[in-house]
């Protein structure tokens, strides 16, 4: 699903989106972890936040539906 990420300063850029279906704002977290992805959009710490994965090869071994 196409999102849009529009910041402050008017700058607009498009990416695929996954998730929640609503508008949200938050602060912006940029990440280059290559793995552990579900345990970063799973972590408390992480509410209120839109995390950005720099990461082109995320999701290639899935998600546990236990998480």
């Amino acid at each position: 699903m196409k999102r849009l990420l529009i910041l402050e300063d008017g700058s607009i850029f498009e990416g695929e989106g996954f998730g929640s279906q609503v508008n949200s704002t938050g602060e912006v977290v940029v990440t280059t972890a290559m793995n552990g992805y579900q345990e970063i959009v799973s972590s408390p710490i992480a509410a209120n936040q839109i995390i950005v994965f720099t990461t082109p090869v995320l999701g290639i071994y899935g998600t546990s539906n236990d998480s």
